[in-house]
């Protein structure tokens, strides 16, 4: 009676905590969107979105809520939103498709693959006509390619026999971050001043350089990731049991592979694009959705979404208050939480 009372209790958990989630990642967006150098109270915030929707007439909020909320915050907050939960749910899906829990996009060298092509955009950008001329595309487009490129070298590599070789994966991972570093720090060598500080300030990570134009370019890219992994849900659960045994099932194997792999990088790159390197929030955000929810990929998926989308705004905060009106780079803030993190969930099975 009592073990069937504890499953009960743990299934219902399950059930709410999807829900909750939800309402804790619009939490910490209306958070996020108040709370700042210069803060709103939630009636002037509510104030200044609604006259920005036009559903009051203008003028009737304070000028400078409005100025601060459409010109800077709010495209700033959606970023982190949207990137929390793309790079959450590529990470769930990746640990999915290599059956192992330490799968992440920068471990396995997404990220770094992103950010070389980014680099190379910014440094090339304006010195090739052909590469130019593709304005705020550019650094989207360039970032998707060095992603998909560095996990395809990574699949390849840890595929052996139709199994995933964890320890080649994760050796493969640190090869190519490290090829990605050097090819970086050539580009950084080779870069003006006017590209170099634009450079420095990139690869720290930061939401603040985040304007309309980069975001509405860079929003199809993420968005579209956060749509199709979800699709793929059963296919990753059958994947749990090894690739011969979905197949023998009757999924297409092959095909969401190559889904997760284009999804995965697409995500990452469009992120790294506009915010630069951001760690361990694909490799935090779906263990802790996994504690809550289960293994499950169809509420997984999700609930990693929400939790990145969480992880990122707060991290954000924090960036942009701890030290105030001074702001630390995001990414130091994303990876003083990871890296303790990593370290303990690869202490834990020897414990």
């Amino acid at each position: 009676m009592a073990v069937s009372l504890a499953i009960a209790e743990l299934r219902l958990l399950r059930r709410m905590s999807l829900p909750l989630l939800t309402g804790a990642a619009l939490v910490a967006f209306v958070v996020a969107l108040s709370v700042g150098a210069y803060a709103m109270s939630p009636d002037a915030l509510m104030l200044a979105l609604a006259e920005g929707l036009h559903l009051v007439p203008v003028g009737t909020a304070d000028a400078r809520d409005v100025a601060v909320l459409a010109g800077i915050r709010l495209p700033r907050v959606l970023l982190g939103a949207f990137g929390g939960a793309a790079l959450a749910a590529a990470g769930a899906a990746i640990q999915g498709l290599f059956r192992n829990p330490l799968a992440d996009p920068g471990l396995v060298g997404v990220s770094s693959g992103a950010a070389f092509a980014a680099v190379a955009a910014i440094v090339l950008g304006g010195r090739i006509t052909l590469v130019g001329g593709l304005g705020p595309w550019l650094l989207p487009l360039a970032a998707f390619g060095g992603g998909l490129a560095a996990t395809w070298v990574v699949a390849r590599i840890a595929s052996r026999g139709g199994t995933v070789d964890v320890a080649a994966m994760l050796l493969a991972g640190i090869a190519v971050n490290a090829i990605g570093m050097a090819g970086i720090g050539a580009f950084v060598f080779a870069s003006d001043d006017r590209e170099l500080r634009e450079l420095t300030f990139w690869m720290f990570g930061s939401l603040a350089g985040t304007g309309w134009p980069r975001l509405l370019a860079a929003l199809p890219f993420l968005l579209l990731p956060l749509l199709a992994l979800p699709l793929m849900a059963r296919s990753l659960n059958a994947l749990l049991l090894g690739e011969a045994d979905a197949f023998h099932l009757g999924f297409a194997v092959d095909r969401a592979k190559r889904v997760v792999v284009v999804m995965a990088a697409l995500a990452t790159g469009a992120f790294v694009a506009l915010a630069g390197i951001v760690g361990f929030v694909g490799l935090m955000a779906p263990h802790l959705a996994r504690s809550l929810v289960g293994p499950d990929h169809r509420v997984l998926l999700p609930a990693s979404a929400c939790v990145g989308a969480i992880l990122l705004l707060v991290a954000d905060l924090v960036a942009r208050t701890a030290v105030a009106p001074a702001e630390l780079p995001i990414g130091v803030v994303t990876a003083a939480l990871g890296g303790p993190f990593f370290l303990w969930l690869m202490a834990r099975p020897r414990g």
